[in-house]
């Protein structure tokens, strides 16, 4: 499969409706950007905003911004306590909803994200992937996309992967509205695919057993 023969909208539409789309939400938004932002920091505290390094388009590092869901609670040793501890009612509220992600409008104004496209996971997570799971990275990471519309965090990685290659192979306008429809739909309706079955969020990607150890001498 050619993973780079990309049509004519992902090549020259794509990317002005991604402009115009996160311009549109920071505009239209701004109340609700400013509102979250005062109950983030009423209800957990500063920075309101958590950032951190992800992988984008062709692996290139970016900053992701989210409101904060979780806080800095730790034990008597000083390490932070298990997400299900720190995760309160009002952070898996905004989690539900999504209402976290909206912070990354700005990434998506930069050019860092689109609105569809494979979610920007972590960084350590790079040596980690086969050869073909590394093709999601082949287009920019999205707000949304296909794997979060079909089991988000109740499918397992190997499935999730396979659904953001398989996204980033055929690209279409119709297929972005319909996974924009969907999003919707489970974010606000019916908020499932928050947990996994045995986490609060998901649990830490390991590798594929039997593919990527040759990826992983290529990034020590």
């Amino acid at each position: 499969m050619n993973h780079k023969c990309f049509g004519p909208y992902e090549k020259y539409f794509k990317r002005p409706l991604d402009f115009f789309c996160g311009l549109l939400a920071i505009v239209a938004f701004c109340w609700l950007f400013l509102i979250i932002a005062v109950l983030v920091r009423i209800k957990l505290g500063s920075p309101i905003i958590f950032s951190q390094q992800r992988p984008g388009k062709d692996e290139k590092i970016f900053k992701l911004y989210k409101f904060r869901t979780m806080t800095d609670e730790k034990d008597d040793d000083g390490n932070l306590l298990p997400d299900e501890v720190r995760l309160t009612k009002f952070g898996k509220f905004l989690r539900a909803t999504s209402l976290d992600e909206l912070p990354e409008a700005f990434n998506i104004l930069m050019g860092d994200m689109s609105v569809i496209g494979p979610r920007p996971l972590l960084v350590k997570y790079l040596p980690l992937y086969s050869e073909e799971q590394r093709h999601r990275h082949d287009v920019r990471p999205g707000l949304s996309g296909y794997a979060q519309v079909h089991g988000r965090n109740t499918v397992s990685w190997e499935e999730k992967f396979s659904m953001d290659v398989e996204y980033a192979s055929r690209i279409t306008f119709i297929g972005d509205v319909k996974i924009i429809f969907q999003t919707v739909l489970k974010a606000f309706v019916k908020q499932e695919g928050i947990s996994s079955e045995t986490s609060v969020t998901m649990e830490e990607f390991t590798g594929t057993v039997g593919v990527g150890n040759n990826d992983k001498e290529a990034y020590v």
